[in-house]
């Protein structure tokens, strides 16, 4: 490995940013540079290299129309970063990387040898494309010039002053497109099904590294002490996560929240200084799967939901099928009392089955219990 490119990988390993990591078709010198440099276990958190038709169709969830293409490099960014949300460390900047290229092979081919890499993050759509001169040289040495652009395309979404020595000639001269989104259209994304959330860190950074994720899902219209103080509650439980409240975008049954509505409730947890995560997910086991081995805060009447068959069609063994599935991935739901039909229950009232019951946690009454909801203080206000 070359000085410089040693050099760039540390600085890309130094900046706090976590990717995933798809590619087909070329780059993979990248790979072992990123991988062999100490540090890559906190960059790298996933790669997938779906070499064959059928890997890349079930990747993106649709066949390519082209699979050496801008196209397809951005659809695997996208893919990508959607990916990395779902595994990244709270806090850190989140990119998904899309590489797709046609090299030279043991075959002559009739097209050109041509390469795309794609970034993405909360901001940002970053494409470079380079058509390199057939015959000028072998695999290895094209799959070396496409490795320095991958390079050079992480380190530059991660804001690393580098220059990369790309070896290419005056004709091979790259194209380059940036697409930039604001806090409307990174909203829309969610709403669309495009990009599974959105987080806003407005929380003073953690001094430990937490990986875990501590969710307390409501609507918060308004935020209130007793969602507080709740949250609260639930992380002097929990000495391993990092506090986040969390809105869906999407309602089981009425209209998605309009980009307004979602930025007037949002600004309430920027004065408040707290985490929020727009998500597209209004179901338990699909919040358990965007946020793998987080614990929920819900209370003891939403535990009694999602433990009633009714919500499952009256299928009991479904019930159980779905929350094995979200206890496999390591969820665990923090249950505070509750007001349910005019009495205070807790945990310990309800009737939850013995094979899910180390997934509940009782927060005792002791450490939280407020009556007064969301709907009482709307209410209160007229509103």
């Amino acid at each position: 490995m070359e000085s410089w490119v040693r050099a760039v990988v540390e600085a890309i390993h130094s900046s706090r940013s976590q990717t995933v990591i798809y590619l087909a078709g070329g780059a993979s010198q990248a790979l072992g540079w990123l991988l062999s440099v100490p540090g890559a276990s906190g960059t790298v958190l996933e790669v997938v290299v779906p070499y064959s038709r059928a890997s890349m169709a079930q990747l993106l969830g649709k066949m390519p129309l082209q699979f050496t293409s801008k196209q397809a490099a951005e659809d695997m960014a996208l893919a990508a970063y959607n990916r990395a949300l779902k595994l990244s460390g709270p806090g850190l900047q989140v990119m998904g990387v899309g590489f797709t290229g046609s090299l030279a092979s043991s075959r002559p081919k009739h097209g050109d040898h041509r390469f795309y890499v794609s970034t993405w993050t909360h901001n940002c759509l970053r494409t470079s494309h380079v058509t390199l001169s057939k015959g000028l040289r072998s695999r290895e040495e094209e799959d070396k010039v496409s490795s320095y652009f991958l390079l050079k395309a992480i380190a530059d979404t991660c804001r690393v002053s580098a220059t990369i020595q790309s070896d290419i000639h005056k004709s091979e001269i790259p194209e380059e497109i940036m697409e930039q989104f604001d806090e409307d259209q990174e909203l829309q994304q969610v709403i669309n099904g495009q990009v599974c959330m959105k987080v806003y860190n407005f929380a003073a950074p953690a001094e430990s590294n937490l990986n875990r994720k501590i969710i307390l899902p409501g609507s918060f219209n308004p935020l209130h002490d007793g969602h507080l103080r709740l949250l609260e509650a639930a992380v002097s439980m929990c000495d391993d996560g990092l506090p986040f409240f969390e809105i869906s975008a999407i309602n089981a049954d009425k209209p998605p929240l309009s980009i307004a509505e979602i930025k007037r409730r949002v600004e309430q947890f920027r004065k408040a200084g707290k985490n929020v995560i727009i998500s597209n997910q209004p179901y338990f086991y699909k919040k358990a799967e965007l946020f793998p081995g987080s614990a929920f805060i819900i209370g003891a009447d939403t535990a009694a939901r999602l433990v009633n068959p009714k919500y499952y069609g009256g299928d009991y063994n479904r019930m159980l099928e779905i929350l094995l599935e979200c206890k496999s991935i390591g969820t665990t739901f923090l249950v505070g009392g509750r007001k349910i039909e005019g009495d205070f229950k807790v945990l310990e009232n309800l009737d939850i089955p013995e094979e899910l019951r180390e997934m509940f946690i009782s927060i005792p009454e002791e450490k939280f219990r407020i009556d007064i909801s969301s709907t009482e203080i709307r209410k209160s206000q007229g509103l």
